[in-house]
């Protein structure tokens, strides 16, 4: 399938929660990235309910460069429905979400847009672990091994900068708001039997600010959405193959092909 560089062909989401600090640098870097790599693109920056000027450095970019875009929430919403009110503005064929804090380096998973040409997700996972602390990468394995245990996966990270083809996000029935939302989505598309691809994807530092993903109302939200997706994939709500497969995915085109060669 071939991908459209006519329209914006991503919608990068851009969750921003008192990144006056941040953001700056992480819209410029996206912006400059998406030039390197040939990309039409947009930035959708959802402003989480920020009490710094972290709107105001944004509109600032906006007056020079309309491929940034600004959603307001006048209270902290979460980044799961920052996403997701970001997703459903989007008007690229594909979308990942980069926070603003630029820890996230948007070259790094850039580099992999082309794989949507095979692929429906693209999973990214970090190999320069030293970039985070001791205990942050213990939550990450303890996590990981909690997640792969309960839903019989085997992935080597859900939450980095993952990359999809909007189309396939349509059709899922459950939203989750907190930090588990791209475990939650990962796991519903995968048992689907979307087509993925694992890269490899080296993290930056932050440079300022402290990250808000390990705090006690994160984690939460993170247990009650494993809650409800224990639930789901248990109970086999929604989450199941049935070879039905949004048609501008890759997904579906590939297994059509496969169908079509076994027939004949």
């Amino acid at each position: 399938m071939v991908l459209n560089m006519e329209t914006p062909s991503i919608s990068v989401i851009m969750p921003a929660l008192n990144e006056e600090q941040n953001i700056r640098a992480a819209i410029n870097n996206t912006l400059n990235a998406l030039q390197d790599f040939g990309i039409k693109g947009e930035i959708i920056v959802v402003n989480d309910g920020s009490t710094d000027d972290t709107e105001e450095f944004v509109k600032n970019i906006m007056e020079k460069d309309n491929r940034v875009r600004l959603i307001k929430h006048e209270s902290p919403k979460g980044i799961g429905t920052s996403f997701w009110d970001g997703v459903d503005t989007s008007i690229g064929d594909a979308i990942v979400m980069l926070p603003g804090d630029n820890e996230n380096d948007a070259w790094e998973i850039f580099r992999y847009y082309r794989l949507l040409e095979h692929v429906d997700i693209i999973v990214p996972f970090i190999f320069n672990r030293e970039a985070r602390s001791p205990f942050r990468n213990a939550l990450s394995l303890i996590y990981r091994l909690i997640i792969n245990t309960t839903f019989r996966a085997n992935f080597n990270y859900t939450n980095g900068t993952v990359l999809y083809r909007k189309s396939i996000l349509a059709e899922l029935p459950y939203r989750s708001s907190g930090f588990f939302f791209q475990t939650d989505i990962l796991i519903r598309m995968i048992k689907k039997g979307y087509l993925f691809a694992e890269v490899p994807y080296k993290l930056g530092l932050r440079n300022e600010g402290v990250s808000k993903a390990v705090t006690f109302p994160s984690l939460l939200k993170v247990i009650k959405g494993y809650l409800s997706l224990v639930k789901d994939y248990y109970g086999g709500i929604n989450i199941k193959n049935d070879g039905i497969f949004m048609s501008d995915s890759l997904t579906a085109a590939r297994r059509g092909k496969a169908n079509k060669a076994n027939n004949d």
